[in-house]
Parts: C-alpha cells; structure tokens; sequence
C-alpha cells in the first residue's frame, strides 16, 4: 500500500505542474462551457434544456484531452518498465495510476460544476444532479480511457487511436449522465433508474479497466 500511495501522490504532482495535463483540462472544459451560451442565443429555456449534455459533454472532451499522457509520461523517463517491473501487481499500479488522474483531472470539473451552471440557466436542483451524475460517471470515464491510453502507448498516432477506441466505450456513460440530469429538469423518467446505471458502469471499469490496461502494456511492452 505504500508503494502504491507514493505512486499516486506523484501521478497528483506530476498532473498539477504546468504542463501536466489537468489544468489543460480543466481550462478546455471552461472553455467549452463559457462559449456555449453565445452559440445557442438568448434562449434561456433552451439554454437550460441543453446545460446537462453540454457540461456532460465538456467533461468527457476534457477526460480525453489529458488521458494521453497516463502512460505516455512514464514510458517516455522509462518508469513505466519500472512499474511492470515491480513487485506491486500491475492491476493495482494501473488502477492507482487512474485514480491519481482522476484525482487531479476529474475531480477539478466536478467541483467548478456549480459555477458553470449558472452560465447555463440551470438552478440549484439542476446543477446538483449534474455534479452527482459526473461524480459516479466520470470514474467510469478515466478507468475506460486507460485501456486506450494503455494500447496507444507503445504505438505511434496513439493518440488518435486511444480517441478511436474510447470514445465507442464512452458513449453509455454519456447517454445515462445525461439522461439522469435531465430526468430532474424535465422528466418524465426517474432520475434513479439512470443514475443506477451509471454507478453500474463505473463499478464495472472499476474491475475491468485495470485488468484490460495491466495486459495491454505487457503485451505492448514485451
């Protein structure tokens, strides 16, 4: 366990230096947010109508835009040879390596989510089941994107290829987040039903993602 909270306190630090990934993250899904309201008009109702796929949306493009560098880093200053190499198991190393960037890309849009809500006409009810359904979504997010991350490491345009392969795998995630935050703004459906499922896909990367990114890099890395 020790070895495994060093690696994800350097995986945070690394992540939150200029250049590390997450404010580049961070500052894509600020961007996307703030510039919505000028492509839609003046149409507040509409514009609340869209808030939900338009934050879900930023996050996932943001999660994309820095689950490049998961691995990329770490094989570049051959640490990543190291880590196979340990005698942590691979699975574990991965998930910790998820968590960290999770952490440090995917907790930040969480929490500046109450804010761009207000961009969007969205009230109080409406942007807290928008921040809910990203916290038990957007783990479903990183741990399927490591498996990308993981395949594209070793190959050469891994990052148009990790977007190949994610974004298919990310599509159920999007369709109930949104599906939930919009069942408390307009109904309707429950907003439970969808949330479950939700839950439901991030426990099942949970398990999976580690194991399916562990035997990519030691086939890739072989």
């Amino acid at each position: 366990m020790t070895a495994l909270s060093a690696l994800i306190r350097r995986d945070i630090r690394i992540a939150l230096r200029v250049g590390g990934g997450a404010l580049v993250g961070v500052l894509f899904f600020l961007t996307v947010v703030v510039l919505m309201p000028f492509a839609v008009g003046p149409d507040l109702a509409l514009l609340s109508r869209l808030g939900p796929a338009i934050l879900w949306l930023g996050a996932l493009l943001a999660s994309l835009l820095t689950l490049d560098r998961l691995f990329m880093a770490d094989h570049e200053d051959g640490s990543l040879d190291l880590i196979t190499m340990s005698r942590t198991p691979l699975e574990l190393a991965c998930a910790a390596k998820a968590l960290a960037h999770w952490l440090a890309a995917g907790l930040p849009l969480i929490v500046a989510t109450p804010v761009l809500g207000l961009l969007l006409n969205l009230d109080m009810v409406a942007t807290g089941a928008v921040a809910l359904t990203l916290l038990a979504g957007t783990p479903a997010l990183t741990f399927t994107g490591m498996i990308g991350a993981a395949l594209a490491v070793t190959l050469h345009r891994g990052g148009l290829l990790m977007a190949v392969l994610v974004l298919p795998l990310s599509i159920p995630v999007l369709i109930f987040g949104v599906a939930a935050s919009q069942a408390v703004i307009v109904g309707p459906m429950t907003f439970g039903a969808p949330f479950s499922i939700l839950c439901a896909l991030s426990l099942v990367s949970l398990v999976i993602g580690p194991f399916a990114a562990a035997a990519s890099l030691r086939h890739g890395l072989d």
